[in-house]
């Protein structure tokens, strides 16, 4: 029993500490991709697509330039994706000291190839190195106060650098390397299946293992340029929100006012990239669960089939026009969210919900009664 507890306090810490280096991650890849965004969008209004070669710095026109250089501000924040990641994920575990050597980790990850999946093992790795270094090394009372500033970085980088590069760096990096091989040599009907598995994966338990498991995937095969399973991901992440949130809006009687109120901040929710905002429904009644599975694998299905392409991990609204084809990506959306709207009809039933309509005839009803007498 204490071996269980042990393994899942363990489990509990590596989640936070991931969770931890992604929630700092967020903030610079929103601001990487929105100023993408702004650049191409605005340099497709003069017929170019290619806004980032290096040959539109020289043009005449400045508004180019300028979309241009946006295009580069955007590049320079995603380029720190990495080094956050791992860096904050080491924090999580080992607080301050852990940050450099966590974070020097996540850049050798990108340079040994071993993309987003090498960048959280870095993290950890660094975290627990220096967190062990806290604990096992004893320095007299007047040289205590340089272990947080000194012994810990410096001993934790070299150490965690030693790992990634003698160790595991090129296992991680082989491993990471067949995938996009594997993913790469995908086409077609066989592109579309992938992204239909990572959609319903995603819908299946809303921000659980399973969702994690396949989102995680997609960002580490984004860092290494292949952008179908994360365009599938962001895709499926909020169509069980938005389709849920739209039913109580639509057939707001078939549903008791506990859940017309989560319907309210489920719709807000799924517009800016919340899968969690479908929980409440589930829980209600789970065989909603297979409406979310099919209304996300479709619309991740179709997102990457008609060759939409999101290259950032965002969901929310704020990201839409940052992705390639993007009319088509928000259709996806759409149609994604409407089977799951339609298919809520199915689950829940204006007889199993009808607590409004009760409380209004018992109003009624008392109210006659007091006239009455």
């Amino acid at each position: 029993m204490a071996t269980f507890k042990s393994n899942k306090s363990i489990g509990l810490d590596l989640k936070n500490a991931i969770m931890t280096g992604v929630s700092y991650m967020l903030p610079f890849i929103i601001a990487g991709a929105v100023l993408m965004g702004i650049a191409r969008i605005g340099a497709s209004m003069y017929g170019i697509e290619n806004i980032w070669d290096a040959s539109h710095s020289e043009s005449a026109n400045n508004l180019i330039r300028i979309f241009h250089d946006f295009d580069g501000f955007g590049g320079l924040a995603l380029s720190l994706m990495l080094p956050i990641v791992a860096g904050y994920i080491a924090f999580a575990i080992a607080n301050r000291p852990g940050l450099a050597p966590g974070m020097i980790g996540g850049i050798l990850a990108g340079s040994l190839g071993t993309g987003f999946l090498g960048a959280l093992v870095a993290g950890l790795i660094a975290g627990y190195i220096v967190k062990f270094l806290a604990e096992k090394v004893k320095l007299p009372r007047a040289l205590a106060s340089a272990g947080p500033i000194f012994i810990l970085p410096v001993g934790g980088t070299l150490l965690t650098c030693i790992i990634m590069m003698y160790i595991i760096g090129d296992p991680l990096s082989m491993m990471n390397k067949g995938l996009e091989a594997w993913l790469l040599s995908m086409s077609g009907t066989n592109k579309v299946l992938l992204a239909a598995v990572i959609g319903g994966m995603v819908g299946f338990d809303l921000g659980g293992p399973v969702n994690k498991a396949a989102v995680t995937t997609a960002m580490a095969l984004l860092a290494s340029g292949i952008y179908d399973p994360n365009t599938a991901a962001q895709v499926a992440i909020i169509i069980p929100p938005i389709g849920l949130g739209l039913a109580t809006l639509i057939w707001k009687h078939r549903f008791p006012a506990s859940l017309q109120e989560a319907g309210k901040a489920s719709t807000l929710m799924g517009l800016i990239g919340v899968s969690e905002g479908a929980i409440p429904f589930a829980l209600a009644n789970p065989k909603i669960i297979l409406i979310n599975v099919l209304g996300s694998a479709t619309g991740a299905a179709m997102a990457v089939g008609l060759g939409a392409v999101n290259k950032a991990p965002i969901s929310g609204f704020y990201g839409w026009l940052a992705v390639e084809n993007w009319f088509i990506y928000i259709i996806s959306i759409a149609v994604g969210s409407l089977i799951i709207t339609l298919g809520s009809l199915l689950f829940f039933k204006v007889d199993e919900n009808n607590d409004d309509k009760k409380k209004e005839m018992v109003k009624t009803e008392s109210k006659t009664f007091s006239v009455t007498r």
